[in-house]
């Protein structure tokens, strides 16, 4: 791991999008992973190449990921001839049997795809009906509910192959406003946050989970100056040790609103430093390309920088070393 130049480990912490071609250049260094999105999915046989191709050009084994969680969220649905998978809320409605079935047919499309992460399950607790992001993407407005939801369909994922990535911690159930488009504002106090909504995280991190992604969106209870949960050290550190997490914590597609403002090499750097270990960019233009070669230079000269990518790429080689038996 030494050996290893620094661009390398920081190429590693991310998860790129197609759009823009320069995932290309990309797969000559160890990235992290590939994210694909309807765009990707023509047929079944053209998705299965694309991901063949970008294996065989791969110069390190890579998660190639996807949201596939049903609904409205669902990026195979050019390929299902109108058939669709429910969402969250409806298949939990529909009884844990029916849950346990259709996340198994999702998880052997996935996997029959050459897929082997999926963004998924929401184990948000949608407690605000005006919520315009989240909605039936949550299994209840119940975090008991989500609890028993969250066990069945990540047992499912880990059973087919797939890895899942529980999200968007510390909780996006509250929110008023869509993280794509601006910096939502959850202004509740810690109890009532442990109480509902990062009781789900509490209890997939007790049955092993292993990738949770933070969202973009201000937590008045890990910080009273505005700055979003993915790049805030309080809320990151929080994971780490009340929650005792010790897996990969990525962050929500950089490009979102919620987190644009802060600048794409700022926002890295400062997330780095709170504790993110991945992000994940919805494309891969030459702007993107750049930040993760700009945060390499950054760090060259930037002990704390550079020491906290030392960190997620060990945890991020360890993972992958388990997961694909390397």
């Amino acid at each position: 791991m030494e050996n290893m130049e620094l661009i390398d480990k920081v190429y590693s912490m991310f998860i790129l999008g197609t759009d823009g071609g320069g995932y290309e250049k990309a797969l000559n260094y160890p990235l992290g992973g590939l994210i694909f999105f309807t765009y990707d999915i023509k047929s079944k046989e053209q998705f299965k190449k694309l991901v063949d191709d970008i294996k065989q050009k791969s110069t390190a084994p890579l998660f190639l990921s996807i949201d596939q969680e049903g609904g409205r969220v669902e990026r195979t649905e050019n390929i299902h001839n109108g058939k669709k998978y429910l969402s969250a809320k409806f298949a939990f409605q529909k009884g844990k049997d029916f849950l346990k079935r259709q996340t198994d047919e999702i998880a052997k499309e996935l996997i029959s795809f050459g897929i082997n992460l999926n963004f998924a399950p929401c184990i948000d607790v949608n407690t605000n009906p005006q919520n315009p992001i989240i909605g039936e993407r949550s299994f209840s407005d119940n975090p008991e509910d989500i609890i028993k939801a969250e066990n069945i369909v990540i047992k499912e994922y880990l059973k087919n192959g797939i890895i899942p990535c529980v999200k968007h911690f510390p909780g996006h159930g509250d929110a008023d406003k869509d993280s794509h488009l601006s910096l939502p504002v959850i202004d509740l106090p810690l109890e009532i946050m442990e109480k509902i909504h990062i009781a789900p995280f509490k209890s997939a991190i007790e049955n092993g989970i292993e990738m949770i992604m933070a969202a973009h969106l201000h937590c008045t209870c890990f910080d009273k100056n505005t700055l979003p949960a993915s790049l805030s050290k309080n809320a990151l550190s929080y994971l780490r040790n009340e929650l005792n997490y010790k897996g990969i914590i990525i962050s929500d597609d950089m490009i979102m609103k919620g987190v644009a403002a802060y600048g794409a090499v700022e926002a890295c750097v400062i997330g780095i430093k709170a504790g993110l270990n991945m992000f994940i960019y919805r494309n891969s233009i030459p702007e993107t390309i750049e930040v993760i070669e700009k945060i390499a230079s950054i760090a060259e000269s930037d002990n704390e920088l550079k020491n906290c990518i030392e960190y997620s790429y060990s945890l991020i080689t360890d993972f992958k070393n388990r997961m694909f038996k390397l």
